[in-house]
């Protein structure tokens, strides 16, 4: 960390601004804030968010299973906003897949099903990975939620999608987790299932309560009481609140201990066996640090939860969020808006909504569920009805799953070559990685023209386990349209196995690359 910054920022944002609502005298069932407020707030999370996931944009999975050490300086300028937004505009799939659900509720209404919402993510045009990629895949090839996120179909779907994709649910649901909770169920098992999906429910959660909360460590907790106990992901984040309790002023220690008991990655096969960690109960664990530690302050929250690692950009944003809604728009250190109102009428790539733009759906979105939910909406100020959480139902995957063994392949068919490969393995589960591609335009992301990749064409392979046609994949050399994994089945019968696949549509231009097998072993119950 930069000791200028703490310097500049020693007095701390929470001598800035309070939690200005307040409880109706004699009724607590409800909770007061002026119009002026609500908006305030909810643009207090939108542009916090956006500050945050710039600033730790350079830093992005550099650094795995190890903290950035303080001696790397992270630059913030009056021009960086401006330079991420205008250059490198991809950086920013934490707000504009927000943005997507934002866009079908303005669109459809705020009731709007989940098959609405996985439509629209599902057919635009932005690169996706992880959990979001398979759930596309899943949904273009005609499997609807909540059916694309579960992890039988989707070897991601612990990975933190959804947790980076539910702001949304909990800007526009103030006071009201259980309202953030139905809206999270509808749109976060398009793409997770899970700790996948919980790392959402609790993002939306400490939203809901830090309109209505000035205290973070409540905030923390009573986010985290819309996740079942019994889950992997509440137990993860409750070790991150005892730790704390225990080191209460080395965030450091924190982290060693939760990296040493949370910091394998079962499910993601791009983490497994590496150092790489993009699950989510972990991810959300560098969120929750970063709040506790940073006690409030904006620079020593965005610090924290940067310099933890992995995801460090997608873990600030929401860091920082939350303490843009507790402490409302007007209250974010001036230090960090510099550049800010210059890229506020900017439409996020792949998106027709500007931060300006989102600052007014979601406080119109806000009005709304105040009122349809008990609440009361006046000249100047808003009556939120207040709801006790209730937690998710349990969700598990890869119920008691562990990993078993990486076999590198290394291996290419296709064009004129025998179009059938066979593969022994053991265990209960097994996926294969790699890519369909073209001979001549072999980029890792297919940018090439239409042309140049055969327009639409799609590799046909038969996926086949112990002789029994399992499925048909359909890979396209189009990366936006790709399914994440070549082939993944779980749920096997324990023993050794073979897997064949065979192409059934051969061209000389397409060949199909081969990279690892992961296999996996269950403990016994």
């Amino acid at each position: 960390m930069k000791s200028s910054l703490f310097i500049v920022f020693a007095i701390g944002i929470m001598a800035l601004a309070s939690c200005s609502g307040k409880k109706p005298e004699g009724d607590s069932q409800f909770f007061t804030l002026t119009k002026t407020e609500l908006q305030n707030k909810i643009k207090g999370a939108w542009a916090a968010q956006t500050i945050g996931v710039t600033y730790g944009g350079p830093t992005e999975f550099k650094y795995l299973k190890r903290m950035i050490p303080d001696s790397v300086e992270i630059v913030w300028t009056d021009t960086t906003l401006n330079h991420w937004m205008t250059r490198v505009p991809g950086l920013y799939d934490d707000v504009y897949m927000d943005l997507t659900f934002v866009e079908v509720m303005d669109r459809e209404g705020i009731n709007a099903p989940a098959t609405c919402h996985a439509k629209a993510y599902a057919e635009a045009g932005y690169w996706l990975w992880h959990a979001n990629q398979q759930g596309r895949y899943n949904v273009l090839n005609g499997m609807a939620p909540p059916e694309s996120g579960h992890w039988m179909n989707n070897p991601h779907a612990d990975d933190i999608d959804f947790q980076i994709e539910a702001d949304f649910a909990g800007i526009m649901s103030p006071g009201m987790p259980n309202t953030a909770l139905e809206i999270c169920d509808r749109v976060g098992h398009i793409m997770n299932y899970g700790d996948g999906y919980y790392g959402g429910v609790l993002v939306a959660g400490m939203y809901t309560f830090a309109f209505i909360e000035s205290d973070i460590p409540t905030i923390v907790s009573m986010g985290l009481s819309l996740v079942p106990t019994e889950s992997t992901f509440y137990q993860c984040i409750a070790d991150v609140i005892k730790w704390h309790k225990e080191y209460p002023t080395d965030w450091k220690k924190n982290w060693e201990l939760t990296e040493a008991k949370w910091g394998e990655d079962i499910g993601c096969p791009d983490g497994a066996f590496e150092d790489f960690n993009i699950d989510a109960k972990l991810n959300s664990a560098y969120v929750v640090l970063g709040l506790l530690y940073g006690e409030g302050d904006f620079t020593k929250t965005l610090e924290i939860s940067t310099r933890a690692g992995q995801d460090s950009d997608c873990n600030p944003a929401t860091a920082a969020a939350i303490l843009g809604t507790v402490y409302g728009y007007d209250a974010i250190p001036e230090f960090w808006k510099q550049g800010l109102s210059g890229i506020e009428n900017m439409d996020f790539k792949f998106t027709s909504t500007s931060l300006n733009e989102a600052y007014e759906i979601s406080y119109k979105h806000a009005l709304q569920l105040i009122a349809e939910n008990g609440g009361e909406v006046t000249e100047n100020e808003v009556k939120i009805k207040l709801q006790s959480p209730v937690a998710a139902p349990l969700e598990q995957s890869f119920p008691g799953y562990q990993l078993n063994t990486e076999q590198d392949i290394n291996q290419k068919i296709g064009l004129k070559d025998a179009q059938t490969k066979t593969f022994e393995f053991e265990g209960v589960g097994v996926v294969l990685n790699g890519r369909a591609r073209h001979v001549d335009f072999d980029s890792a992301y297919a940018l090439e023209t239409p042309e140049q990749t055969l327009g639409d064409y799609v590799l046909l392979v038969d996926f086949k386990i112990d002789g029994e046609l399992k499925k048909q994949m359909k890979l396209p050399l189009n990366f936006i349209t790709r399914a994440h994994e070549l082939f993944f089945q779980y749920e096997l019968p324990p023993g050794k196995h073979t897997l064949e696949l065979t192409v059934t549509n051969p061209n000389e231009k397409v060949y199909l690359d081969l990279q690892k097998i992961f296999t996996y072993t269950k403990t016994a119950e």
